[in-house]
């Protein structure tokens, strides 16, 4: 399929239902996707449909992906942040779309926006409760635990959560807020029928989704758990990084936070708590709370099971990852039953390892930790009597070569570093907890 231009035709609220519509369109082919927000009582803030506005061009990534078309016009005037943001969104966030489908001209691709308009008046909503997003994994728990912890008294929050978020929020104790984003179905059609596909930068735009909901409920700044590693990239592709990850990344989110500021208003809208941390420093961190060992999940795939029982693939670069980072902070026993198998005793793992370690490929398009932070844990692993002797560890120890060991700095890995937006109350909260 080709297309000329991507358009944003409109958007609504309907303030009785909680829902919101956006349209789209690549030329004459039109799209409707509907967001529901939890509801609430008071009058709608301006601030809301201002971080709407925003949300209208970040979420068309999913339609945008169909055909690729040169061009993107957005539909209104925004500050100068906000275009920085849509350009980044549609090209570094859909960085290996462009790698998979071998369209180079995706990575330079930048949003055409009638006009720059004014700053938003400040609001100042720093002192407020938290919205804590939920993703059910180790991160968003530590996360959890951490603002609890620090008495700031956190809102759980997730997007289309599934049976893993909902037992998650549960096992927290916390009342949870969640808003439901439904994509339009001719999508699926058209996918089933051989158009473009691809990965998109769905952290954006659920980040978007929280802020907007937070604002509508009065709460305070969203609180995400994207670690260190996230702004790593896989691979370098006709000289652009290429990183599954991106909207996770540092970069992303400070363009995010500079974007719903100078549009909406904001003092203090998004920030990733736990941004200083590699995978590893957190997972130690999680091994404190066997309460959530029954519910936690990091397995996309599980998502997609329809076995409400199911939490880990156990087949997947996201399992392996995650094992190999509880596996040092934890008994042998405590992390097969997390995972209700061990990894590290079956030999089929090793090929899959061998890529977390940067041996046999590029790291995996998943959400895992660099190289180094896996080069680490298995050192770690191999020190370890309870591990030493399992065949993937093994392995994998004959399998790395000299410099990958020399490559593996325990410390600079488990020490907490690197650019961060946390706010000064955060940071003491998360200094507390360390």
């Amino acid at each position: 399929m080709q297309f000329d231009v991507m358009r944003f035709p409109s958007y609504a609220f309907d303030p009785s239902t909680g829902v919101a519509t956006f349209d789209y369109a690549l030329d004459s082919l039109s799209f409707t996707e509907t967001i529901t927000f939890p509801l609430a009582d008071g009058d709608i803030p301006d601030t809301f449909y201002r971080v709407l506005e925003l949300l209208h061009v970040v979420a068309g990534v999913s339609y945008y992906k169909v055909g690729a078309p040169p061009r993107i016009e957005a539909p209104r005037a925004y500050p100068a942040e906000a275009s920085a943001l849509f350009d980044a969104v549609y090209s570094q966030g859909l960085g290996e779309y462009a790698y998979v489908n071998q369209l180079p001209h995706v990575l330079s691709l930048s949003v055409d926006v009638p006009g720059v308009s004014a700053p938003a008046a400040p609001v100042d909503n720093a002192d407020k409760r938290p919205l804590s997003a939920v993703g059910g994994g180790k991160d968003s728990i530590v996360t959890l635990e951490i603002l609890r912890a620090a008495g700031l008294d956190p809102v759980p929050f997730s997007v289309n959560p599934n049976h893993v978020i909902e037992n998650v929020n549960a096992a927290s104790g916390l009342p949870a807020l969640a808003a439901r984003r439904k994509l339009d179905p001719k999508l699926f059609e058209l996918n089933k029928a051989g158009a473009r596909n691809g990965h998109i930068p769905v952290t954006a735009i659920n980040s978007l989704i929280a802020i907007a909901t937070a604002v509508l409920h009065g709460l305070g700044p969203v609180v995400m758990s994207n670690e260190r590693s996230a702004s790593d990239p896989n691979l370098i592709w006709n000289g652009h990084e290429i990183n599954h990850q991106w909207s996770k990344g540092v970069a992303a989110e400070g363009l995010l936070r500079a974007a719903v500021t100078a549009h909406a208003g904001l003092t203090e809208p998004y920030f990733s708590l736990l941004r200083s941390l590699s995978e590893l420093h957190i997972a130690q961190l999680y091994a404190r709370f066997d309460r959530y060992d029954d519910v936690v999940t990091s397995c996309n795939k599980a998502f997609k099971l329809h076995d409400p029982t199911a939490r880990w693939c156990g087949d997947c670069p996201k399992c392996r990852f995650v094992a190999l980072a509880m596996a040092p902070a934890m008994p042998r026993e405590r992390l097969t039953r997390i995972f209700g198998r061990d990894l590290f005793a079956d030999p089929a793992q090793v090929p899959g390892y061998l890529e977390l370690l940067g041996i046999d490929a590029h790291k995996p398009f998943e959400c895992v930790g660099e190289v180094e932070e896996s080069l680490v844990a298995l050192t770690m692993l191999a020190d370890d009597p309870q591990w030493a002797d399992a065949p993937v560890v093994t392995a994998l120890r004959a399998a790395v070569p000299a410099a990958g060991w020399a490559a593996a700095d325990r410390a600079a890995v488990l020490m907490p570093g690197g650019k961060t937006f946390v706010p000064p109350a955060y940071a003491k909260a998360l200094s507390a907890f360390l």
